[in-house]
């Protein structure tokens, strides 16, 4: 019987994205979070992942991977958005995912700004989307 370190040392190295996939289903959070920073994950494992919750901390930390992973398409980031948007509007502080978003060019501006006018969104974070979003335009 695989052990959680098994389960652990697969997600960081497998490629097969049915062997992640079903990785996906483990009821443990380190796990989820290596399969969303394995670039091999799909984007069908990511947009299951993205639902995925344990604890603030490690909810939190999952979404700005799965926000960052290099094979997350809209579907994707959105999803992480609207969970984003839950964690704003429950008073969390699901910042570094919200950064990341506002980063990718996949989902538009304004989707991203509309997490700066609910309730979690300090003055800080979201002087640093309109930052962000603005670094866009220019690039």
């Amino acid at each position: 019987m695989p052990t959680p370190a098994d389960h652990l040392a697969l997600a960081r190295a497998a490629d097969d994205t049915a062997v992640l996939h079903r990785l996906a289903q483990c009821p443990y959070p380190f796990v989820w979070q290596a399969l969303a920073a394995n670039p091999a994950t799909a984007p069908d494992t990511l947009l299951e992942l993205s639902t995925a919750g344990d604890s603030g901390w490690n909810d939190n930390r999952l979404l700005c991977l799965l926000a960052v992973h290099p094979r997350a398409d809209r579907a994707v980031l959105r999803a992480v958005r609207d969970a984003v948007a839950v964690k704003l509007a429950e008073g969390e502080r699901p910042y570094a995912a919200a950064l990341a978003l506002a980063e990718r060019p996949e989902l538009a501006a304004e989707e991203v700004r509309q997490l700066t006018g609910l309730r979690g969104a300090s003055a800080r974070l979201r002087g640093r989307i309109e930052r962000s979003l603005a670094g866009r335009v220019r690039a």
